[in-house]
Formats: C-alpha cells, sequence, structure tokens
C-alpha cells in the first residue's frame, strides 16, 4: 500500500462535440451570466467568422473583446486586458485562442479581484523556486469571476489552474497558480480547431504527448493517472497522424482534444512534471520558442536523459504507442519526426552560446526540481542541452 492521494478541481463542465458559441450561450445560461468579456485571438477575430459567431450569439450580454495577447504571455498584455475588462464590468470571462490566451484569461481573473493595474502588481503572486529547490506558492484570496475557456490548440492549460506569465524585465516565465483559478466549464469543438495552424496544432499535441511522457515516467504517479496518460498517448499518436492526413476530419480532431484533456489528468491533480517541461517553461519564456515546439524538441531527449533511472516505467510509454520492445525515446523521436516537427535546439533559433544561460533559466523552474532523476545544479544539464542541439 502507499499513499498517491488524487486531487479534484472545480472544474463543473465539459462539452464535447457542440459548437462553440452554442456551447457558450448554454453554459453562460447555467452561470446566470449577463455580461460576457471575451478575450480571443486576434487571428481568429480578423480571419474567420468564429469570434463574430460568438458576439451573435450572445448578443447583449457581450460587453467587451480584447484580442491583443502575445505569445508566452507578457505580464503587460494581461494587465491591459484587466483595464479592459474592468470598465466592462463583466460577471464572465470566456477565451477563445490558444495556450497564451487561455493563461491571460486565468490571470486577468486574478488582477480583477485583486485591483491589479500594473505588470510589477503582479510580483507577489507567482510562485517562486527557493535556492534549496522548494516552492513557496503565495497565499491571497482567489477569483470570483467565472472563466470559460475555448482551447484552439492542444496545449491542454484550460485543465489546469495553473497558468504562465512572463516578467519581461528578467526575460522569465512564471507560474500563477490558485484552486479558484480552474475555469467553470471547458467547451472542446474541433470545428473551430480547423483555422488553427497545422504546425501549432500538431506541436501542442506533441506538448500533450509530452504530459503523457513524464506523467508516465514519474515515480509519483499511480494506477489512475497512468491509465489516462496511456489513453492520452493513444489518443493522440493516432488523431495527429489522421489530422496531419486529413486536416478536415473533425473526428480526428476530437480524438486528439480528447487525448489533450487525458494528458491534463495528472498535473491538474497534483503531480508534478519533469526536466522536459522545465527546459519548455525556459525556451518558450527566455528565447521566444513557440510552446509546442519545446516539447518536439526536448522530449526524446528528456526520456534518454531519465531512462537511467525509470527504465521500468518508461515501458508504459512503449506499451501505450503498441511497441514493448522500443525505448520510448525512439519512439517519440519517430512520431514527431513523422509530423514534420523540429528535433534539434539550433532548428527553433538556439545555439551554443546560449547553452549557459537556457540551463541557469531551466534549474529556477518548478520542476526541474521534481524530474526523475536528480538535478544538483544548472552545470548538469548542458550536457543533455549540448546533445539537443
Amino acid at each position: 500500500m502507499y499513499d498517491r492521494s488524487i486531487g479534484l478541481t472545480l472544474l463543473e463542465q465539459v462539452y464535447s462535440g457542440r459548437r462553440a458559441a452554442q456551447a457558450l450561450v448554454t453554459e453562460a445560461d447555467r452561470l446566470d451570466a449577463r455580461r460576457v468579456f471575451l478575450l480571443c485571438s486576434g487571428t481568429l477575430r480578423r480571419g474567420t467568422d468564429e469570434v463574430a459567431s460568438i458576439e451573435r450569439a450572445l448578443g447583449s450580454r457581450l460587453v467587451g473583446v480584447f484580442d491583443r495577447v502575445r505569445p508566452h504571455v507578457p505580464r503587460e498584455d494581461v494587465v491591459a486586458a484587466a483595464s479592459a475588462a474592468r470598465i466592462a464590468e463583466p460577471d464572465l470571462l470566456v477565451s477563445l485562442g490558444g495556450g497564451s490566451v487561455t493563461d491571460a484569461t486565468k490571470i486577468l481573473s486574478l488582477c480583477l479581484k485583486h485591483g491589479l493595474h500594473d505588470a510589477d502588481a503582479l510580483e507577489p503572486y507567482h510562485v517562486v523556486v527557493n535556492p534549496d529547490r522548494t516552492v513557496t506558492l503565495p497565499t491571497f484570496d482567489g477569483p470570483d469571476i467565472p472563466v470559460v475557456l475555448i482551447p484552439t490548440t492542444l496545449s491542454g492549460g484550460e485543465f489546469n489552474p495553473l497558468s504562465g506569465a512572463t516578467d519581461k524585465k528578467i526575460n522569465v516565465k512564471q507560474a500563477y497558480f490558485h484552486p479558484r483559478m480552474v475555469p467553470r466549464a471547458v467547451i472542446l469543438d474541433p470545428a473551430v480547431t480547423v483555422h488553427t495552424p497545422e504546425w501549432i496544432w500538431l506541436s501542442t499535441g506533441v506538448r500533450s504527448l509530452d504530459h503523457c511522457f513524464e506523467t508516465l515516467g514519474s515515480f509519483g504517479s499511480n494506477d489512475y493517472w497512468d491509465g489516462m496518460a496511456i489513453n492520452g498517448i493513444r489518443l493522440l499518436s493516432h488523431g495527429l497522424a489522421a489530422v496531419k492526413a486529413n486536416p478536415a476530419d473533425l473526428d480526428a480532431r476530437q480524438k486528439c482534444q480528447m487525448g489533450a484533456w487525458c494528458s491534463m489528468v495528472a498535473i491538474v491533480s497534483g503531480l508534478p512534471m519533469g526536466i522536459s517541461h522545465a527546459i519548455g517553461h525556459a525556451l518558450g519564456g527566455s528565447f521566444d520558442v513557440p510552446h509546442g515546439y519545446t516539447s518536439c524538441v526536448m522530449a526524446p531527449f528528456a526520456l534518454e536523459y531519465n531512462r537511467s533511472v525509470n527504465r521500468d516505467r518508461q515501458q508504459l510509454i512503449s506499451l501505450a504507442f503498441g511497441e514493448r520492445g522500443t525505448p520510448a525515446h525512439v519512439l517519440a523521436d519517430r512520431t514527431i519526426r513523422a509530423l514534420g516537427m523540429p528535433r534539434s535546439l539550433r532548428e527553433v533559433g538556439v545555439a551554443e552560446q546560449h547553452l549557459e544561460d537556457l540551463a541557469r533559466y531551466t534549474f529556477q523552474d518548478i520542476w526541474c526540481g521534481t524530474n526523475p532523476r536528480p538535478v544538483p545544479d544548472s552545470s548538469a544539464l548542458i550536457d543533455l542541452l549540448r546533445k539537443a542541439l
């Protein structure tokens, strides 16, 4: 017997397969919301009818739209959205877009709760990684305004009370967490994702595969989390290949969305991730590498790096791919290459002269200290990073 407690979030509803506008009206009615503020992708707003369809469906209940969130969520963009939302006095916040829009909306709810008006005001609210690798969670009251999230990528952040924003002064992406930052509802509409550029869809799908890899590689996992991660790999590996072959395949897109949800179960229930995610946060926040590309590059190298300590755990990954006898890092590499994604740091603009800074930023991340193979200091990461060049 061993203690593997599973935490549950405050998420109440997940809609799957229903058009986003229709599901959002249903959810607004359920929450009795009368003043809805929308954060969305500027590209979706300008180049498709998706935002307009939501505007028509909500009618007079829509009190504002903000479409200027940049990748990796600079603090300045969150407070700019908060300024616009504050004037609108919303009783429901909604996001339509990728991971950056999702994260910004959750942190926006925090800004509105605590009256945060500038980027520096966010400083007391982010998670702190201490020199001894322990993590300090700041104490504060959670947001009051409910949030509904409509993702257009597969990064999975819509299920997580944890969000990230970048402090541009120090060029570091930082985590923000409160149980009440989780959405009240998530709307998974595969039809809205057909507008997502292929490279974003496929690379964020690899990001979700990486959630599964690091769950199955963790010594802290349990049978429930293992089962969800194995199912996530099965759904994502088949679904991503099918979407690459036929971008109009909505059934395959829905499988990918379900796989991304499966991939998040362990994280939102309390399981820390490992070195691939820690490096990914540093690559994104400090080197502006797209969110999904970080796992495309690092996931196989991280699996190989950890294999000396968790080889038996990694066999579950091989089982999920249906190739029990093939090492997990080989299967991950093969899958990512078949999707046409980058597989080296050089391909995403990182060179030898960047490795010391990348190692230092990685060592500051909350999940570097929870890697299955202990990382004693930042210099211990250099060989791993150099191999990924």
